[in-house]
């Protein structure tokens, strides 16, 4: 784990971004939920069917679940961001782009060997995927963690890390497999 805390810590120096918390924990203890799979399905979140790290492009939740816990650990890293109150909505997408900001140098300093996922659909090819043209940086992409159907407030939990780090903040995860 040292080598992912060293990559980290260089993200962090790099994109300038402050990491809030990590830790490692076993990919067994991830909690894979098919009512959040579900609401991918639904378009919540308006990336379904638009990237490749979304469904249906993903996989199915069996083959997420099969391929994440097919590694033996996950290192998980949080950013806190505070906001002016509970409805800044500026604030949590400034927080969000910094986190994305971080999740992105990290992937870069680890290089093609571990496996990444961040908070929402796959920023590298910001503002649009090219989906459904071939993904053009297919060992660069960043998996969304929420569309693996892994429960992040569960996350939070076996990684003994705050989901919720008080009032007027918000609070974003990363993930990568090892």
């Amino acid at each position: 784990m040292n080598h992912l805390e060293a990559a980290l810590a260089a993200a962090a120096s790099a994109s300038g971004v402050t990491v809030h918390d990590y830790a490692a924990i076993p990919a067994a203890a991830l909690v894979f939920s098919p009512e959040l799979f579900k609401m991918c399905q639904t378009n919540v979140c308006g990336h379904y069917n638009t990237s490749w790290t979304c469904p249906p492009a993903s996989g199915t939740l069996e083959e997420q679940q099969q391929k994440i816990t097919s590694y033996k650990n996950v290192f998980v890293f949080t950013t806190k961001h505070n906001l002016e109150d509970s409805f800044d909505y500026e604030g949590m997408t400034l927080g969000r782009e910094q986190h994305t900001r971080l999740t992105l140098v990290f992937r870069e300093q680890l290089g093609n060997d571990f496996p990444v996922y961040g908070a929402g659909s796959c920023p590298f090819c910001k503002p649009h995927c090219v989906f459904p043209n071939p993904c053009p940086f297919p060992l660069k992409k960043i998996s969304s963690i929420e569309a693996a159907g892994i429960n992040v407030t569960e996350l939070s939990k076996a990684a003994g890390l705050k989901y919720n780090n008080g009032p007027n903040t918000v609070t974003y995860f990363s993930m990568v497999l090892w």
